[in-house]
């Protein structure tokens, strides 16, 4: 989405008078507080709380209409909440028009002015807030500088590539020293392998620089390699907070563990619960889980395994705990793993991604074949929700 329609300045917005930075990096620097957004008594945000770092990236990641881009427009002031807080140091910015929030935002079609040179289009926002001809020049060029593009000044947007396009949209809103910048599905125009070096680039970027920073996507590839904490929404609701290892690791509801990566969900039932594992008895297998949760034998779970944590071998007879066999119904070999796809007796798909580290191996499992899965007993996590 982008926001065009607005009649605001696209390059960044001024910082109220008065607005003073000195919290710690590291230490809390944007407080969202019950905030809840409701259109034609449909919540869109329901009774959200995030507390986010000063120098933290925090992507917000979620389906579309999950509530995401509406909880972004309010941090930008494009829309009000219908209740609750946002502090930005410590100060309360909810009545704030966008003009006088300290905050900046990159679209998502970078809306660059394709009539101005590179030069002139990250200069624009400072000639708006009448800096000197001198502080602009040097502002510029340590922008151009900051994103590696120092050479292509005078070119006009049209003749950068989308990767250069989208640094150029970086360094204009970098330009007016934003203590916030907001990041609207920043990297959605470039194809797949520009868009991964750019987001190196962009992280590193931000590094340097220093700015918190709240993105929107809904790639997860995206948030797991830039951000440094996710938010995880659905329906409005925050579900989930956290580390992407601990996202990705150990999530704390199905949805969660569904909606990040791949998983493969086992049903079944808690057989034995003590304080260092858990066993849970399945129709295609038995669990050993090597940690406990908190529950109660007898009680429904579900037993998640990722793909890559499964290993495959040719059938053999075996009575053991966490194994179980099948037959290879699909196979796609990827270059640096294959991905199998195997049917257990209960009918069940079971997804198992091996890497490939022979080369030209003829001995790896093909389609057809009767095949035993296993996985160690600390590859699953356990869900109750």
């Amino acid at each position: 989405m982008t926001f065009v329609s607005h009649s605001i300045n696209p390059s960044g917005v001024n910082t109220p008078s008065g607005f003073v930075n000195n919290i710690p990096k590291g230490q809390p620097f944007l407080v969202m507080n019950n905030l809840v957004k409701e259109f034609d008594s449909v919540r869109a945000v329901n009774n959200v709380s995030i507390s986010i770092n000063k120098g933290e990236i925090f992507a917000l990641l979620g389906s579309s209409g999950c509530g995401k881009s509406t909880l972004l427009r309010m941090l930008s002031g494009f829309e009000m909440p219908s209740s609750g807080q946002i502090l930005l140091a410590g100060d309360d910015i909810v009545d704030l028009p966008p003009y006088r929030r300290p905050i900046n935002m990159m679209f998502q079609s970078y809306a660059l002015f394709p009539h101005l040179s590179v030069w002139d289009n990250i200069a624009f926002g400072l000639r708006r807030d009448g800096l000197p001809k001198k502080q602009i020049e040097q502002r510029v060029n340590e922008m151009l500088e900051l994103v590696q593009l120092k050479n292509f000044g005078q070119r006009k947007p049209h003749q950068l590539s989308g990767g250069q396009q989208q640094r150029v949209a970086l360094a204009r809103s970098l330009a007016k020293r934003p203590q916030l910048l907001l990041l609207d599905e920043p990297l959605g125009a470039l194809d797949k392998k520009l868009r991964e070096r750019t987001q190196i680039e962009l992280v590193n970027i931000l590094d340097q620089v220093g700015v918190t920073c709240v993105m929107v996507t809904h790639d997860q590839e995206e948030a797991m390699s830039m951000a440094s904490r996710i938010a995880i929404m659905s329906e409005g609701h925050i579900l989930q907070i956290g580390k992407p290892t601990e996202i990705y690791e150990t999530p704390n509801c199905r949805f969660v563990a569904d909606f990040i990566g791949n998983i493969n969900m086992f049903e079944g039932i808690v057989v034995e619960d003590e304080p260092d594992h858990v066993i849970v008895e399945s129709i295609d297998c038995r669990h050993y889980v090597g940690h406990g949760i908190t529950g109660t034998i007898g009680m429904p779970v579900s037993v998640g395994i990722r793909p890559e944590k499964i290993a495959v071998e040719f059938a053999r007879e075996t009575n053991a705990d966490n194994c179980v066999k099948g037959k290879i119904i699909e196979l796609a070999y990827m270059g640096s793993y294959t991905v199998y796809h195997l049917q257990l007796l209960s009918g069940m798909i079971l997804k198992a991604s091996v890497t490939n580290t022979v080369r030209n191996d003829a001995h790896r499992p093909q389609w057809g074949d009767s095949v035993l899965a296993s996985w160690d007993n600390n590859a699953m996590v356990v869900l109750t929700q």
